[in-house]
This record gives C-alpha cells, structure tokens and sequence, in this order.
C-alpha cells in the first residue's frame, strides 16, 4: 500500500503544468468560473462565502423541503433535485450530475455529510470531466473503510488502538471475538463516521444488542453493514488533526482541536488547541497524520481523529476525508481558509507554505446549537423558528448558520441550527465571550440546547480543562434539566417580571384591550413553588421583594431593597438590566393566559406566574390541576417514522424491554418499557408516521410507580 507510480507521475505533471493565474480581483488565483455545492444549510452557505470572495459563481442544489433556505437565495443559481428525502434528493447522484451538465460547472465541493465521503460519487464526476473538490478516489476509498484504513495506518507506522481488523458477520463471532479483546469493546460500522454505527459493549449481552442495531444503521446510512470491533479506551481524550496536502506531495498539519465534550459519540463542544497538549506531543502526532495521508496518496484538507489517553498515549481512530463541521476553530486561530485551501488544491495548486510557516494565534471554541431538548435527554425538536435573533456582531464572534427568523427545523435532516464560535487571546478570554453570547443568542419556536452550553462552559471541570469523552455521561446522565435558581435569581427574575408585565399592559391598553392600571399595586409571583410579594416606590424606584407563605408575608428581609439602574428591552425578548450594581443579561421568552410569565436566565427556562391581589385572593379557592397518571401509555416522545415494533398484543412485558424504535432526524430512538406487565393494544406499526405526544402502546395489569415516563436511547444514524 505504499504509494504507487502513477501518484508519482500525477505530482510530476501537476507541477510541471501548474500556472500562476489571476482573477480580475488580482488576489486569487484563477481555478473556476463556477462550482456546484452539493450539500444544504451552513455549509453550503460557508463554501459560497469563500467562492464569492475569490469570484467564482456558485450553483446550489435543493430538496422540496429546503426550497425557501438562505442557501438557495444566496447562490448565483439554484436547481429542485427531489423531494425532502435525502435518499431521493442530497444523495441521488445522477440528479447532482444532470445539475452539473445544466448549469455547466465545472467542479463540485461535497460539503460534509451526504456524498461527501462516497467514492462512486467522486469517480462518476471524473468520468463526466468534472472536478471533485475533494480527495482522489484510492483514499477516499481507503481511508474510508475503518478495516482498511487501520490496516494502511499500521504500516505506516502510525499508533493504532488493538482488536479484531476482519468483518465480524456472525453474533457468536461477536462475543467470542469481544471477549478475546476484553470488555469495553466498541463495534463500529466499516464505514461509519461522525458517530453513526458505533456502540460500546460491556458484555455478551451488549455486545449483541450493539452489533444488531450498529449493522441496521450502517446500512442505512451508508449502504454498507460490515462491523468490526476494536478495543473500547476508557476515558479518553478526543483529539484530531487538520492536515492539508496538495498534489504535488507537500503537507502540512495544522494545530490540534479538542472535541471531548460528546454526547451518544456526537461531538458538542470543540476547542482549539487543547488545554493538555504539549509540543513534543503535537509534533509526533502531527507527523503521523501527515505521514498517513502520504502513504495513501491523500490530498486536500482531511482530518485525522486520534484517542489520547491520560499519560498521553494516543492511538489512530479513524481519518475523515472531508471538511470537519468544526473546522471554523481551526480557522480562526490560524488565519487559513481551509475551503480556499481545498479549492486551490483541486486547480492544482501547491500549498503555499511549510510546516514552520504554521503558528497558533489565540483560542478558539465552538458550539453546536441544535433544535432539541436536554430536558428529554436531547430529543430533536422540530417546527419554525418564530422569533431568531443572533447575537451582537463583536470582535472574536463567528456564527454559521443556515436557517433565520420564519425558517423550518425539519424531520429530514440533521437538527442543527447553527455553529457558535468564538475567539480570543486565551482560553478565558474565548470562554467569556462565549458566555456572553449564549445569553443574547435569542431562538423561539423549538427547544433548543443553548442553556447546555451555559452549564458546560460553567462546570469546574471544563474551566480546568480536566475532562474526558466521559464529561457528558458523568455530569449529566439524566440529561440537562437545567440550573437550581438561588434567593438572589428569584428576587432578579420577579422584579424583571413586574416591568415586563407593565410593558405587556400597556400593550394592550393600546391595542383597545380592557386594561386595569395596577403599576403602583404589589404583585404576587410564584416562582419554583415559592410566593412572593413584589412591590415598586415609583418616587425612589426601589422595587421590595418579600417572601409569602400561607397567611403569613414576610418582612422583605430576606432582600434589600433593589433599584434598577438600568432596564433595556429589545426585540421583546432580551433584557439588559443593572440591579443592585450588579449587570445582568437574560431573556423574557413568553406570556401566556396573561398570568405565566417565562424567562431565559442562566441557561434555563425558568416560569413564574403573576397575579394580581385580587387575583392571588381568589387563587386560594382554585382546586390544584389534576395529575394524569401515563402509567398504563406510552407515547411517542418525538415525530418521526417507527422502523420497527417488537411487541404484540397480549404479550408480557418486563422493566427495561424494548417496545418499539422511532426514526426522526437521522436518530433511531428505541423505547424501552418501564413497567412490567401485558400488552392491551399497539397503535403503531412499521412505517408509520406518528406525532409527538401520539399514542402508541397501552398496558393492563401494570407493575410500576407513578408517574411513568418512558425511557428511550437515541443513537445516530
């Protein structure tokens, strides 16, 4: 598997024939007059940002579902290739190519995800005489396989973490082979990637339900079922490589990225560089992943992933032969373009500069934003975005997006809305404005996982830089329901919900809407089980904050009294207010029925409802809202399509069973009985679109606690 002639051949005429053009902007060199982008979203938008920067036309392709995306709007053309199904759209590569002949591009950049990483799609363009943005065949090829490319990564000298290197087919084969590796192991998809097909096993039985559902998914993610098992590394670190080469056989590799912070091996946080790495460190690893990629004939950006152990021992994981969704980090610390990079390279370009040519400038994180909800163990959310306001363009701040105010977060694809990066001159400084932004970054109509990103960049843990691929699953195994609010947070959030309720009045009072001035009156509020008595001086502007309980009402003693130096309201969402000396950010989210009040703060939501005295009398009276018991039902926890039920009616079952998996945004989710009992009915079966909150099995002669809320896993596809 050493490189073999014609590579070398290739590199001889590419540098042979290779001309400095230019552009009429006489900044770029010249490569194409128009690219096709076969991807959706940010992406698509990131690769035309860079092809209108060096002047090149941009033709973009799009489902029914996407027919109104920026994506679509902001390219030069734009061309329908099918309905939202991706397997009858992104990934039809005839319609791709029918596109290419219409609009005549001359090239086509993949993007990350869909057909970026297939071979047939790079080989079926070379035929058609059209560029692909992207590496040539034989490494996609190679590289793409996990079973190869671990063979190829051993020759070339590169660490590789120990276990079985052939197609495992058979369940016995299975757990003979895990237990001759020894427990954890991890069975991955040969042709996964990005977390899709894997599964960590921890016995025969695991390693049984592992090897069924991993199988099931590479096929239908990637047309291809064969598994392998490696060894599983217990808490490790995450570290991967930017390498960059060009045809001419030069490489370079740029700083690392740390991408511990994970969920279901689904990358939520990545930082760059790491906290932990040292030079020597950096450079051994660095020089593998380029030595990798000169062994398999591998050029344009690619990224080598390894796992780094606590005594810094790191092992090849896979290589991704495509442009990183975290690539933004790379970037901004070190001022390379790596879409113009991959552009260039393609033309034939060399790189334009040597390993030492490459510093590290500052620190940069990123963050995947993602339509779902941490409370329910981060099931996807889907709907319209009725309010999206971003926050406030600062030095350091980079977002990447593809949706905006009134777009669509579908069921088709990935439930991402988009990446929140920011830089500074160090970690802290990356860190704090991090902070700042999560606070004004403003998204209503689906849930949304922000205020996960404001207890992770919060816990001791990250802000030491002392954490692991285990980070998630070690604090927070549950999901994020969000933060413990203190006495101090109530007294903010009442006082803030008094002057959002004068706003809300006066509102409308001038829509014609009966109005009963109440401004100078107290305010009852009660806010996680609490009561308070809220009171405003409008000659000193003092706001008083007692607490109630019962019949008895505190002298407000337990707050001093607070003024509002500052109070400003925008977008009928963000607050920017100074209480008590102390700035504070946080959003109003929404009323409803004129008394529950909702806000944003501290990454969570929090509620408060807001009476009057007349009408905190009268609420004395009202009966407490019936409590529904689910024991006896399950329901669907999200929408999506169930790809399989295993159980029939009339039959046992036991705490823990699976009942039946549901598909929704390239997720299987499988739900799994907490109760032990029997069957009364199953309203679902395969293929069947079902709704959030949409029945589908029902029990008699139960064994459980109330309440019953049923458990589900979620693994990617």
């Amino acid at each position: 598997r050493i490189v073999g002639i014609e590579i070398y051949i290739q590199r001889y005429m590419n540098r042979l024939f290779t001309k400095r053009l230019f552009t009429s902007t006489g900044k770029y060199p010249k490569t194409y007059d128009k690219i096709l982008i076969a991807n959706r979203g940010e992406i698509s938008r990131r690769i035309q940002d860079t092809c209108k920067k060096m002047g090149i036309k941009t033709v973009a392709v799009y489902s029914d579902a996407d027919r109104h995306a920026m994506f679509v709007k902001e390219a030069d053309e734009a061309y329908r290739i099918g309905p939202p199904q991706s397997n009858q759209s992104y990934l039809v590569m005839d319609n791709i190519l029918d596109v290419v002949k219409k609009s005549g591009a001359q090239a086509v950049h993949p993007g990350y995800g869909f057909l970026s990483e297939n071979h047939i799609f790079q080989k079926l363009l070379q035929d058609n005489g059209v560029v692909f943005i992207g590496p040539p065949t034989r490494a996609i090829t190679a590289m793409g396989d996990k079973i190869e490319s671990k063979k190829i990564a051993a020759e070339a000298k590169v660490n590789t973490i120990p276990g079985y290197m052939g197609v495992v087919t058979e369940i016995e084969e299975v757990k003979r082979i895990s237990k001759e590796i020894g427990y954890p192991v991890m069975i991955k998809a040969s042709a996964g990637g990005g977390g899709k097909g894997m599964r960590i096993a921890w016995n025969d039985e695991e390693a049984e339900i592992g090897f069924r559902l991993s199988t099931e998914e590479a096929i239908s993610s990637f047309g291809d079922g064969r598994i392998f098992i490696e060894k599983y590394i217990e808490e490790p670190r995450h570290i991967e490589y930017q390498i960059l080469g060009d045809q001419q056989g030069n490489y370079v590799y740029l700083p690392e990225r740390e991408c511990s912070v994970q969920r279901r091996n689904q990358k939520v946080i990545e930082e760059a560089p790491s906290v932990v790495m040292d030079p020597d460190t950096r450079h051994a690893m660095g020089t593998q992943a380029c030595n990798l990629a000169r062994t398999c004939g591998y050029y344009t950006t690619g990224t080598c992933e390894f796992l780094m152990d606590k005594h810094k021992q790191f092992y090849f994981l896979e290589m991704n032969t495509r442009l990183q969704v975290e690539h933004p980090v790379t970037e901004q610390i070190t001022g390379i373009d790596l879409v113009e990079e991959m552009i260039k390279i393609a033309a034939g370009y060399p790189l334009e500069y040597k390993q030492e040519d490459v510093k590290i400038n500052g620190h940069s994180i990123e963050y995947r934003v993602y339509a779902e909800d941490p409370a329910r163990k981060f099931l996807p959310s889907i709907g319209f975005l009725k309010k999206y306001r971003e926050p406030y363009n600062r030095p350091g701040l980079r977002i990447d997006t593809g949706v905006q105010e009134g777009s669509e977060i579908s069921m088709y694809y990935d439930p991402m809305i988009s990446k929140l990066i920011c830089w500074g001159k160090d970690r802290s400084e990356a860190l704090k404005l991090l902070n700042q932004n999560v606070d004004e970054y403003v998204i209503r109509g689906v849930n949304h996982n922000l205020g996960f990103c404001k207890t992770i960049i919060n816990n001791d843990s990250f802000i030491k830089g002392d954490y692991t691929t285990a980070f998630i699953p070690t604090f927070y195994p549950d999901g994020f329901k969000g933060e413990v609010m203190s006495v101090e947070d109530h007294k903010l959030l009442t006082i803030m919900a008094y002057k959002i309720k004068n706003i809300k009045d006066m509102q409308a009072r001038l829509k014609g809407v009966d109005y009963e001035p109440y401004e100078y009156e107290p305010l009852y509020m009660e806010i996680d089980d609490t009561w308070y008595r809220v009171t405003h001086d409008h000659e000193t502007e003092k706001f008083s904050v007692a607490k109630v309980e019962g019949e008895v009402e505190e002298k407000p003693t337990i707050f001093d009294e607070a003024k509002v130096e500052k109070f400003d309201y925008e977008h009928d969402s963000l607050i920017f207010t100074k209480v008590a000396g102390q700035e504070k950010t946080l959003q109003f989210n929404e009323v409803t029925d004129f008394i529950d009040y909702s806000f944003f703060y501290r990454g969570s939501n929090v509620k408060l409802r807001v009476l009057t005295p007349k009408q905190y009398e009268a609420n004395k009276y009202m009966a407490p809202p019936p409590k529904i018991d689910h024991a006896k039902r399950v329901i669907s926890p999200m929408p999506g399509s169930v790809v399989s039920v295993s159980i029939e009616e009339g039959d046992p079952v036991v705490d823990g069973q699976e009942l039946c998996v549901i598909e929704a945004m390239k997720m299987q989710n499988i739900i799994r009985s907490e109760v032990e009992g029997k069957v009364k009915k199953v309203n679902c079966k395969v293929g069947q679109s079902v709704g959030v909150d949409e029945l589908l099995i029902e029990f008699v002669q139960i064994q459980q606690y109330p309440p019953y809320i049923p458990e589900f896993s979620i693994y990617y596809l």
